[in-house]
C-alpha cells in the first residue's frame, strides 16, 4: 500500500467473531476497501506477484500441525526471516467506516495490528497490515506477495514469548472480486491465526490504483522465548 493510500483503511474478520451489528460492519468496511479506488501517486514500480491462481495453491510442502494457542499479549515486533523483515508494530484502530487505517504514511517500516481484535498467538484471527511502498522506495512488506507456503513469521510480544507461525497460503485477491470473509475469516476454528495485508497485482496508471490485495495466512505452530 503506498503512503497515498493512508486514506484508505483495511480492516478484518477476527477470528472471535465480533457479534451482531459490529461484525457487519467490520466486514463491510473490509468489502469496500477492496473495492474501491486508491488515490496514490506511484514512484516506483510495484512489485509482480505471478500467477495470482498459483499462489492460494495448497503447498508441495508438509506443514507441521497447529499449536496450542497462547494467552492474550500485546505484540511488538514482527520478523519474516526469508524477507529480512525485522519491523516494529503499532496498534491500529477503526475509523468512522468500520475499517482499519495502516501505520503513518512517514513511518513505511512499520506494521500495524487491529488493536480491536485478536492478539497474534492468541485463538482468533489477528490482522497485520502494512504499506508495500512510497513514493520513492519499497517498503515493509514489498516482498509480502513472494511468500511461500512453509515459511515462517515471528511476532515478539509483550510477555517475552516469540509467536512462531507457519504460512499456509498466499493469495493474490483482485478488487472487484473481493470477498472479506475468504480473506480474513478463520480457516479452522480453535487455531490461533494471522493475517498479514498488503496491496498488491499491478499498478493501474489510469484509476491511480493497486488492482489486487495480497493476503498471508498463517497459523500458530510454535512458540519461543
Amino acid at each position: 500500500m503506498s503512503e497515498q493510500g493512508r486514506n484508505k483503511g483495511l480492516s478484518s474478520g477476527t477470528g472471535r467473531l465480533l457479534a451482531g451489528v459490529a461484525w457487519v460492519a467490520l466486514l463491510l468496511g473490509l468489502w469496500l476497501w477492496g473495492r474501491e479506488v486508491t488515490d496514490v501517486r506511484h514512484g516506483i514500480s510495484a512489485p509482480t506477484t505471478g500467477d495470482m491462481a498459483a499462489a492460494g495453491r495448497p503447498p508441495d510442502v508438509k506443514l507441521p500441525p497447529a499449536h496450542r494457542p497462547l494467552g492474550d499479549a500485546l505484540p511488538q515486533r514482527v520478523d519474516i526471516p526469508g524477507l529480512g523483515v525485522q519491523a516494529p508494530v503499532v496498534a491500529r484502530g477503526l475509523d468512522a467506516r468500520g475499517a482499519l487505517d495502516p501505520p503513518p504514511y512517514d513511518q513505511p517500516g512499520t506494521v500495524g495490528w487491529y488493536a480491536g481484535g485478536v492478539a497474534p498467538g492468541a485463538p482468533g484471527t489477528a490482522l497485520m497490515v502494512g504499506h508495500v511502498d512510497t513514493d520513492t522506495r519499497p517498503a515493509v512488506f514489498y516482498k509480502v506477495s513472494a511468500m511461500r507456503p512453509g515459511q515462517t513469521i515471528r511476532v515478539i510480544r509483550a510477555d517475552a514469548k516469540v509467536a512462531e507461525f507457519t504460512v499456509e497460503s498466499v493469495q493474490v485477491l483482485t478488487r472487484d472480486r473481493f470477498d472479506a470473509h475468504q480473506a480474513y475469516g478463520p480457516r479452522e476454528s480453535g487455531r490461533a491465526e494471522l493475517r498479514l495485508v498488503t496491496c498488491g497485482g499491478s499498478f493501474d496508471r489510469t484509476t491511480r490504483s493497486y488492482t489486487a490485495n495480497v493476503v498471508v495466512s498463517a497459523y500458530l505452530t510454535g512458540t519461543g522465548l
